[in-house]
């Protein structure tokens, strides 16, 4: 039977290797025991940039933890621990969502002049891409029918009904503040370039992949208005 510092020695290896290669996965079991790895690196891949995460030591709590070794730690070592890497997490976050306000404000200020390119007093920008034939606007208390594709600036894209192919049903006045402005200006058949800064989208929230105060690039398509 393997040591536990064998098991941690290969474990250390391929949590520090790019992807678990080799082994090929034919059972319940083995899916399971990789999906499980796999989430747990998900959570640590968020820290490790947070912080300097020391690989040995994340692994040799892993395998202590399944082979039922009591931890040597307090509970007063761990949340002195938790709350400093809180704070360090915090002052991060603090210093790229200053960053990114003064990097959007630019952002807006060159798309802004950019031909066919709309600025709304609110600060909302859009371009129409295609030119709808219905001749009625969503009110606040209709329904629409779209299909979008949203990205960030730097072209990541967070979240699309085109990607998925399915076209979205939601009320006009459930969803963030850019669109429901541009919503309520739109005709059916419209295909817009909404330009959203982050006051009119998450704000200083960081939502999912989008960082705190986010500017967003949505195009939405408004396929149908129910009332």
């Amino acid at each position: 039977m393997k040591s536990i510092q064998t098991i941690l020695a290969a474990i250390t290896i391929l949590v520090m290797t790019s992807s678990a290669q080799g082994k090929e996965m034919k059972t319940h079991e083995e899916v399971a025991s990789y999906a499980i790895g796999h989430n747990i690196g998900n959570q640590v891949k968020v820290e490790k940039d947070n912080f300097k995460l020391d690989v040995e030591l994340l692994t040799q709590g892993l395998v202590d933890a399944i082979n039922g070794v009591d931890s040597p730690l307090s509970g007063e070592q761990m949340t002195a621990a938790f709350e400093h890497i809180q704070k360090l997490t915090e002052a991060k976050q603090a210093e790229l969502g200053k960053e990114a306000l003064e990097t959007n404000a630019t952002y807006l200020a060159e798309n802004a002049k950019k031909d066919g390119v709309t600025t709304l007093p609110s600060g909302l920008q859009y371009e129409v891409i295609t030119k709808g034939e219905g001749k009625v606007k969503p009110a606040s208390s209709d329904q629409v029918k779209t299909h979008y594709h949203g990205t960030l600036t730097n072209g990541t894209v967070f979240d699309s009904s085109v990607a998925r192919n399915e076209p979205i049903t939601f009320p006009v006045t459930g969803v963030i503040k850019g669109w429901i402005e541009a919503l309520q200006l739109m005709v059916e058949g419209d295909k817009w370039r909404l330009t959203v800064p982050s006051e009119l989208a998450y704000g200083a929230q960081a939502q999912g992949q989008i960082p705190a105060n986010s500017v967003l690039i949505f195009e939405v398509e408004l396929i149908e208005i129910i009332k």
